[in-house]
């Protein structure tokens, strides 16, 4: 594929170091400089270098903007200041009588936002089995506008065919939306497969540190791209030009991270699916995985989530996540260090009670940079105290 310059476009890889990132012009610096300016000087009124006011845009941002769009290969990125942020500013797209379709496994703070905040201005909503053609299919109505999509699902790690999704979506007039945050980039690109929206918590894996919250939207679509701009403008979710800094430096990593990360994932899958407490182990690695093809199909690898179950129900799934040593008992994801969570009572306890009510013998693993064979000896030591059935 070329860039437009008869030169062959350039690799992940090479496009996460430079894209949008060029040395400053002024002082010939590598890093993007930090401007903290708030306000911008004008030649005459009206008359602007492309900035006003930093609410409305910031170089460091824009910087930042440029980058992720370029790897999400969308014409269009808009960073805000939370993943949270983001989803509400497409979600704002709906308007009073509007249906959107849902993961029926969605995160926690993604449903709560669709049932807690958008409900109550008339917006509709139906949790699918987005695995299922057929699920899927019967859960529009004429008024579907949105399907929302999580592949992989958080915390599930259920896998959803983008491609299908979207034709079938198109079919029906409706956009798709795909939170692409446990993916990212590197291992899935949504818009190739025909989505229309991607959404991130770059707080994740983009920025990859546990040290920044953040949200970005990417798309194609020019009518998407002039509303999301309008409304990031408008409410002003916006992140610090630090913060920008610190997903700007971390996507540098974003590869070679995850290519390590993904190869621990899969050898810690592996070991939890032979171990004698361990019920079910949700890794689309795995080749027993009911996504796995899908997944193999549109994913680079197969990422670094997962989730397994006990078979000594919730008290055994308590007693690992409190005894992991190298694990951290935290909420959040996509990091260097190693997590482990409790998702019923943490990250989805939002959602307990309905439709999409997490098994409370479930854990979720977030696996960091750490030697795989420690990770794997942590958890050995805890699943041993776990109680049986």
């Amino acid at each position: 594929m070329s860039d437009g310059g008869g030169r062959p476009r350039p690799g992940f890889e090479t496009l996460a170091i430079h894209a949008g990132q060029e040395p400053d012009g002024a002082t010939g610096a590598v890093v993007p400089p930090i401007h903290l300016a708030t306000t911008y000087a004008q030649d005459g009124v009206g008359v602007h270098r492309g900035f006003e006011y930093s609410r409305s845009g910031n170089p460091t941002r824009t910087t930042l903007e440029t980058a992720l769009a370029a790897l999400e290969l969308a014409s269009f990125g808009f960073a805000f200041a939370s993943g949270m942020a983001a989803e509400d500013a497409v979600l704002r797209f709906l308007r009073p009588g509007d249906h959107i379709v849902i993961p029926n496994d969605a995160y926690g703070g993604t449903y709560r936002l669709v049932a807690r905040v958008h409900a109550d201005y008339g917006i509709a909503f139906t949790p699918a089995d987005l695995t299922d053609p057929t699920a899927v299919a019967e859960a529009f109505r004429a008024e579907t506008r949105l399907v929302w999509v999580e592949t992989p699902s958080n915390p599930m790690l259920r896998i959803a065919d983008i491609a299908a999704i979207a034709e079938l979506a198109h079919r029906q007039g409706a956009r798709v939306v795909v939170d692409n945050t446990f993916a990212t980039p590197y291992l899935q690109q949504p818009l190739d497969l025909g989505a229309d929206v991607v959404v991130h918590s770059t707080t994740k894996y983009l920025g990859g540190h546990s040290d920044v919250v953040g949200g970005f939207v990417a798309t194609g679509d020019g009518e998407v791209a002039d509303r999301v701009g309008f409304l990031q403008n408008a409410t002003g979710a916006v992140p610090s030009p630090f913060d920008c800094y610190l997903v700007l430096r971390g996507v540098k990593t974003l590869a070679v991270r995850l290519d390590r990360q993904c190869a621990s994932a899969m050898a810690v899958a592996r070991f939890l699916a032979e171990h004698p407490a361990v019920n079910h182990v949700s890794y689309p690695g795995i080749e027993t995985h009911p996504g796995h093809d899908v997944a193999k199909r549109q994913m680079r690898d197969y990422g670094a989530m997962l989730s397994f179950t006990l078979r000594g129900g919730e008290p055994a799934a308590l007693d690992v996540a409190a005894s992991t040593g190298i694990f951290t008992l935290a909420e959040s994801l996509g990091a260097v260090e190693s997590l482990i969570e409790h998702p019923a009572r943490m990250t989805h306890l939002s959602v307990a009670g309905s439709a999409l009510e997490v098994d409370p013998s479930l854990l979720r693993l977030s696996i960091g940079l750490e030697t795989v064979e420690d990770l794997i000896a942590d958890l050995s030591i805890a699943l041993e105290r776990a109680p049986a059935r």
